[in-house]
């Protein structure tokens, strides 16, 4: 049963849970365990949601999920979408095609699975597509050939496990921020009570949006500037840090009657 409280926390996957070798380590799951016993505890991921959900199983998460940089919002007691928002279907396809004429691989999101090829999709009702596997430049590059589309939400995602990039294409107005609201309404959280861990630049806009902010060490500038505290990089447990040394000494607070 998910605990009942004013909180809740938010934490980004790739390069904040998991490292290179994708795994989360005994340490991190430990401290994970021991924060999702006090508060809801939601994956807030870029990926697709079999892998959210799969991470989301594996530490015995119960609270709403979040997959393709917010578009996903995931039951993962019954392993399903609760929420999905659309992309504008002459956007979606623009992109796909885009991608496709230039040989970038790319991953999309529809109701029914996910596709990494132009053949693979079903329909252009798409929550999400990402281009994958590029090197900075070349993410700026496709990220720049869409930002002036008012239709659409596009963000660069550092991709730790091969040191690559992705590009998050999501329909306006929809990224890890707006999933973090629906998810905290959802649950009756105070805004000021969200806590969000995150090291790219797609996590910029929940930490910039919740009430305790962390970034991984190693993290992009802009990243860091957005959070209240920087913690050691992934391969160093910096999550656990997170949580023994930031979380759950202000969740001890947050409890403290106040005097008056």
């Amino acid at each position: 049963m998910i605990p009942q409280t004013r909180a809740a926390a938010f934490i980004d996957l790739d390069g904040t849970l998991i490292g290179r070798d994708e795994r989360v380590s005994p340490r991190v799951a430990h401290a994970v365990g021991r924060l999702a016993a006090l508060i809801p505890v939601s994956i807030a991921s870029g990926r697709e949601p079999s892998d959210v959900l799969r991470f989301a199983d594996e530490l015995g998460l119960e609270a709403p999920q979040i997959s393709d940089n917010g578009a996903v919002i995931l039951d993962p007691a019954a392993g399903e979408a609760l929420h999905s928002f659309i992309m504008p279907a002459p956007q979606a396809e623009q992109v796909v095609r885009y991608l496709d004429a230039r040989r970038i691989a790319f991953i999309a999101t529809h109701a029914a699975d996910t596709a990494a090829a132009l053949s693979e999709i079903p329909t252009w009702k798409l929550a999400r597509v990402s281009a994958l596997d590029l090197d900075e430049a070349g993410a700026e590059d496709v990220a720049a050939a869409f930002r002036g589309d008012p239709k659409m939400h596009v963000v660069k995602a550092s991709l730790p496990y091969n040191g690559l990039w992705a590009v998050d294409f999501t329909r306006v107005g929809i990224d890890k921020a707006s999933a973090v609201r629906r998810v905290a309404d959802a649950l009756g959280t105070d805004a000021r009570r969200t806590i969000a861990i995150g090291d790219s630049y797609n996590d910029v806009s929940m930490l910039r949006n919740c009430g305790l902010s962390i970034a991984m060490g190693g993290s992009p500038d802009e990243v860091r500037a957005a959070a209240d505290h920087v913690v050691p990089p992934v391969d160093d447990d910096g999550l656990a840090v997170a949580i023994e040394k930031l979380i759950l000494p202000r969740l001890a607070a947050w409890e403290r009657p106040s005097v008056q």
